[in-house]
C-alpha cells in the first residue's frame, strides 16, 4: 500500500494531538545525572577542570533542590496564563523564594572546599558568600532579563545555578498536562526562558522526537525536526554540522551525537543531542563540553541562539 506524504502543516497537526508535548523535570534525578554526565565527559575534555568544578556545583544542586520549597501560582493565576497562553512561572515575573540564597550559599560552600581550588575560583566564591540580600537579588533580575546592567562572568554561573535549583523546584510540581502552549517560538512554556539546546529522545513515549530543553527550569517541550528554533525556517534553510562534517538532514549518517543545528535564514545555531548515538547525553552538560564546535561555528560565521547556563557570554 502506498504511503501518502504529510505536508508541513499536518505534521504541526499530528504533533499537537498525537506527540507528548511536554516532559516536566525530575528534581530528584536532574542535577545528579548532570554531575555524572559532566565528570564523564571531563574525562576527555581540554576543559576537563571546568567540567568537573560544575560537577561539584551541580551535586550542590541536587542537595539543595531536595528540601527547597516554593509556592506555586494558584489555580486561577495558572488558568489565566493558559488563557493567555503564557507561562505560568515566568522568569521575569515570579517572585523568586528567598531560599534561592541559601542554594547560592550551598553552592560556594562546596566549591570552596574543593583542592586545589584556583585562586580566582575562591575569589568568587567567597564574594558571592558575602554579598547582601539586595545585590544578589539585582544580579538575578539582571540574569534572568527583569532590569538592565552589567554581570560579572565568572560569577553568573553560579547565581544562575542557584536560580535553576529555584525554578527546577517549581517545573517539578507541574503535571506536562497543566502546561500549554505559548504564542512565543522558542520559549520556554513554563517559565518563558530560551532553551540551551535540544534532544532527540529514544525511550517510548518520546522515540524520535525532538525537546528543547530549558536553560532554567529544565522544562522540556516538543518541537518539530527539521526547523530553527530561533525563527521557525525550515527546509533548505536547515544544516546540520559537527566536527566531522555537514549534513543537510538531521537523520544522515554521522557518529556525532552533539551536532549544530544552523539556520540559513537567520544565522544562527543551536545544539542537537541525540540519544540514540549517545544515550547518556545531557543537554547542559553536553552543550557545555562541545565549545570546540562553537569555535568552528563562529569561524564559520554563525552566532548562538542562546547561551549556556554555566558559561556565562554577555551580550554584544
Amino acid at each position: 500500500m502506498a504511503q501518502r506524504i504529510l505536508e508541513p502543516g499536518e505534521i504541526e497537526t499530528l504533533a499537537a494531538h498525537s506527540i507528548p508535548r511536554i516532559r516536566i523535570p525530575d528534581r530528584t534525578q536532574l542535577f545528579a545525572k548532570r554531575a555524572e554526565r559532566l565528570r564523564a565527559l571531563a574525562q576527555t575534555s581540554p576543559i576537563g577542570d571546568y567540567l568537573r568544578l560544575f560537577a561539584v556545583v551541580a551535586d550542590a544542586q541536587h542537595l539543595a533542590v531536595a528540601d527547597f520549597v516554593v509556592e506555586l501560582p494558584d489555580a486561577v493565576q495558572i488558568k489565566m496564563a493558559q488563557t493567555h497562553r503564557m507561562p505560568p512561572i515566568s522568569a521575569a515575573n515570579r517572585p523568586r523564594a528567598p531560599q534561592w540564597r541559601v542554594a547560592l550559599q550551598a553552592i560556594c560552600a562546596a566549591v570552596a572546599q574543593q583542592p586545589r581550588l584556583p585562586d580566582a575560583v575562591a575569589q568568587i566564591s567567597a564574594r558571592l558568600r558575602d554579598a547582601a540580600a539586595d545585590e544578589l537579588e539585582a544580579h538575578a533580575d539582571i540574569l534572568l532579563g527583569v532590569r538592565e546592567g552589567e554581570i560579572d562572568a565568572a560569577a553568573a554561573p553560579f547565581l544562575m545555578a542557584a536560580l535553576q535549583v529555584n525554578w527546577v523546584a517549581l517545573a517539578s510540581r507541574f503535571a506536562a498536562s497543566e502546561v500549554e502552549p505559548i504564542d512565543v517560538l522558542g520559549l520556554c512554556p513554563l517559565c518563558g526562558s530560551l532553551p540551551v539546546a535540544s534532544v532527540v529522545a529514544t525511550r517510548a513515549p518520546y522515540q524520535g522526537y525532538r525537546y528543547l530543553h530549558c536553560a532554567l527550569c529544565a522544562c522540556e517541550w516538543h518541537m518539530v525536526r527539521v526547523q530553527c528554533s530561533q525563527c521557525g525556517a525550515s527546509g533548505k534553510d536547515i544544516a546540520y554540522r559537527s566536527l566531522t562534517g555537514i549534513a543537510e538532514s538531521d537523520t544522515a549518517a554521522d557518529a556525532a551525537a552533539v551536532r549544530a543545528e544552523t539556520c540559513e535564514h537567520c544565522h544562527s545555531y543551536r545544539k542537537i543531542l541525540y540519544q540514540e548515538k549517545d544515550p547518556a547525553v545531557e543537554p547542559v552538560a553536553d552543550d557545555l563540553a562541545s565549545i570546540a564546535l562553537d569555535l568552528l561555528l563562529a569561524e564559520q560565521g554563525y552566532a548562538r541562539a542562546s547561551g549556556n547556563p554555566l558559561l556565562w557570554q554577555p551580550a554584544d
